[in-house]
C-alpha cells in the first residue's frame, strides 16, 4: 500500500478511486445521496444506532497503520466544542444516535452513507465525529473507530467520571489550594463556576448551586452513571452536576441548557427559560421531582433527597371561639379545655414569616431599612407563638431535624392587583444557628447548631412591589467546610464567580438558606467549627443577604 503524504492528495486520490478503497464512489456522487425527507423518517431509519450503522457496509475495518489513525486528528478544533447543548441534530432536530463534529463543533444524526453526518463530512471537509452518548470518535466518510490517547480530554469534557477519591478530594477542600485552568489559562475553581443566564433564568441558576455543594446530593449525582431507563430529568441533572465539578472544563463556565429544557418539558411549561420566575416554587418542585426520579415513596428516608432535607413538624390545631369576657384588644389563644388537634407532617423546608415593614415613614424614616433578629422568626416554631388563619389557631414545633435544612423567608405576598415585597433584613449568624428551642427533645448524641452553605438572594428596585423585569437573583455559596483561613465565600451571578467577604453576606433581601448540622457540635461547646457532613440550605426572597451575628473568629454561638 502507497502511503500519501498530504491529506489532500489522500482525499483527490479516493476520489478518482484509488489508494485503499478504489471501490468508493467519488466525491460527487457522495453529494448526490438521498437525504431523508424529515426527522420522523430519519428516527426511523436504519442509522438510527450505531450497530445499523455498521451493518451498512460503509465502515471500515480498523486502520492499520499509523496514517488512517492520525490523519484527521490535527483538524479538531477544541475552542469550538461545546457540549452543554441539548443533543439535537442540527438537520433533522432529532435526538436519536447523535454524533458532534470535533471540527466545528455542530451536532448531526447517524455515520452511515445517508446520515447527516456523512454528508456533512464530504461537504466542508470535516472527518473526525464523536458520539455524543458513547463518547468513541469515528472518521467519516471512511467509518473508521479512533482510540487515541490525545482524544482522553474531549471525551472528559462530555461526559466527567468521578472516583471516590476525587469525591474525597472534594470534600477535603482540596481542590482550593489548586485551581483549575480552561483552555484559554483562565483559573477556576471546580464547583464555583457561572451559569449562562440564557433568557430569564437566573431564578434557576441560583436553586442549582445551592442544591450542587450539599454533598450527600452532591456526591451521589457525582458518582451515578444514569444509562439505562432512568428519567431524563434525572440524567440530565447528574450530567449538570458533573460538569459544574469538573476539574478539566475547556471554558471556565457551565450552560445549563439541557437540563433547563427538560425541566420545562417534565413541568408542563411552568418554569421556562424565557420568563423570569419563584426560586422557592422550582426548589420544591424540583426536589419532589428527584424524589419520585430516584424511586422514592412515602416512607421516610426512601430517596438522597429524603434522607438529606426531611423533618419532621407538629401541628396543634383548634377552632377559635369567642369569649363573651375578652377584651377588644385580646388575641384568640389556645384553650386547654377544649380539644387540640394534633398532626406530624414532613416538611423539605420551612417558611419563615417576616414582619410587615412599617406602613407610615416619613422623610428620614424612609431611609432606613427595617430589619428583624433571625430568632425573632424562627419564634414561629417554639411550640408556643400562635398564628390564626381561617378560623383556626395554629401552633408549630419540630419533631424532628434533618441534616440540612432549607429555611425559605417569605418576602412576597400576592393581592388583587400586584405583588408586594417585604424589604425587611434579617440578621443571621453563618455558624452556629441552634435550632435546640424549636426541637421536641433533641436526641442527646445529636447537634442542634447549623452553619450556613447557601445563601440566595433577590435585588430589584428601590419600592414594597416586585419588579419582575429588574429582577436579580444571586446565590452566596460557601467553599471549603473548615472555619478560618482555609473558608471562602463567592458570590455567584449567572457568569459572574467572585469571591466575597463574609461580613457583606447578610446585606441583601436573604430569599432562601441552605444550612448544615456540625456533627462536632454540642450543647454548650465553644470549640471551632469543622463542617464536612451536615448542612443548611437557606433561600432569601428579596435583594439584601439576611445575617445573624457573624462571629469574627469562627466560633460557634453559645446558646442561651
Amino acid at each position: 500500500m502507497a502511503e500519501p503524504s498530504p491529506k489532500r492528495a489522500d482525499i483527490q486520490s479516493r476520489e478518482s478511486g484509488e489508494g485503499d478503497n478504489a471501490e468508493r464512489p467519488a466525491k460527487r456522487a457522495r453529494m448526490d445521496l438521498d437525504q431523508p425527507k424529515d426527522s420522523k423518517d430519519r428516527a426511523d431509519s436504519p442509522q438510527s444506532s450505531d450497530e445499523d450503522d455498521e451493518t451498512l457496509g460503509q465502515t471500515l475495518p480498523p486502520a492499520t497503520d499509523l496514517r488512517s489513525s492520525d490523519l484527521y486528528l490535527d483538524t479538531i478544533n477544541r475552542q469550538a466544542l461545546d457540549f452543554d447543548f441539548e443533543k439535537l441534530c442540527s438537520v433533522s432536530l432529532s435526538n436519536i444516535n447523535i454524533y458532534g463534529c470535533l471540527v466545528c463543533g455542530k451536532y448531526f444524526q447517524g455515520r452511515g452513507r445517508n446520515s447527516y453526518a456523512y454528508a456533512h463530512s464530504i461537504h466542508e471537509d470535516h472527518h473526525v465525529f464523536i458520539n455524543l452518548e458513547t463518547t468513541k470518535v469515528y472518521v467519516l466518510p471512511d467509518g473508521y473507530h479512533v482510540s487515541d490517547p490525545s482524544l482522553e480530554d474531549i471525551s472528559f469534557v462530555l461526559a466527567p467520571k468521578f472516583t471516590p477519591e476525587s469525591i474525597k478530594a472534594i470534600s477535603t477542600g482540596l481542590y482550593l489550594t489548586k485551581p483549575s485552568y480552561d483552555l484559554s489559562h483562565k483559573p477556576y475553581l471546580q464547583g464555583f463556576v457561572g451559569l449562562n443566564n440564557i433568557k430569564r433564568n437566573d431564578h434557576m441558576n441560583v436553586i442549582i448551586h445551592a442544591l450542587l455543594h450539599v454533598p450527600p446530593l452532591r456526591d451521589s449525582l457525582l458518582l451515578s452513571d444514569y444509562k439505562g431507563k432512568e428519567p431524563e430529568l434525572l440524567k440530565r441533572f447528574a450530567g449538570l452536576a458533573k460538569k459544574v465539578w469538573n476539574p478539566r472544563l475547556f471554558k471556565s463556565q457551565v450552560s445549563p441548557h439541557e437540563f433547563l429544557q427538560e425541566v420545562n418539558r417534565a413541568s408542563g411549561g411552568k418554569f421556562r427559560l424565557e420568563e423570569q420566575g419563584d426560586p422557592v416554587e422550582f426548589l420544591g418542585w424540583l426536589l419532589n421531582h428527584l424524589h419520585k426520579d430516584l424511586g422514592g415513596t412515602k416512607k421516610k428516608g426512601s430517596s438522597i433527597i429524603f434522607k438529606t432535607f426531611q423533618g419532621e413538624l407538629r401541628v396543634e390545631t383548634q377552632q377559635v371561639v369567642v369569649r363573651p369576657d375578652a377584651g377588644e384588644n385580646e388575641k384568640p389563644r389556645f384553650d386547654i379545655d377544649r380539644d387540640i388537634k394534633t398532626t406530624v407532617s414532613p416538611f423539605l423546608f420551612l417558611a419563615v414569616d417576616l414582619p410587615p415593614p412599617p406602613l407610615f415613614q416619613d422623610a428620614v424614616e424612609k431611609n432606613i431599612i427595617p430589619q428583624v433578629n433571625i430568632y425573632s422568626v424562627l419564634a414561629k416554631y417554639d411550640g408556643r407563638t400562635t398564628q390564626e388563619s381561617a378560623g383556626h389557631l395554629r401552633r408549630y414545633k419540630c419533631q424532628k431535624l434533618p441534616p440540612y435544612i432549607i429555611l425559605h423567608f417569605k418576602r412576597f405576598t400576592k393581592n388583587l392587583f400586584v405583588e408586594e415585597k417585604n424589604p425587611t433584613i434579617v440578621n443571621f449568624p453563618l455558624r452556629g444557628l441552634d435550632f435546640k428551642e424549636y426541637i421536641d427533645a433533641p436526641p442527646s448524641n445529636e447537634s442542634t447548631l447549623y452553619d450556613l452553605i447557601a445563601n440566595v438572594t433577590h435585588e430589584s428596585v428601590a419600592g414594597t412591589t416586585r419588579d419582575k423585569a429588574s429582577t436579580v437573583w444571586k446565590v452566596h455559596v460557601r467553599a471549603g467546610g473548615a472555619g478560618g483561613d482555609n473558608e471562602k465565600w463567592f458570590l455567584i451571578q449567572d457568569l459572574i464567580v467572585e469571591e466575597t467577604r463574609k461580613e457583606m453576606i447578610f446585606l441583601g433581601e436573604t430569599v432562601l438558606q441552605n444550612r448544615d448540622i456540625n456533627p462536632v457540635h454540642r450543647y454548650g461547646s465553644a470549640g471551632a467549627l469543622v463542617l464536612y457532613l451536615m448542612e443548611e440550605n437557606r433561600i432569601l426572597h428579596n435583594g439584601y443577604s439576611a445575617a445573624w451575628g457573624v462571629s469574627a473568629r469562627y466560633t460557634p454561638v453559645r446558646p442561651p
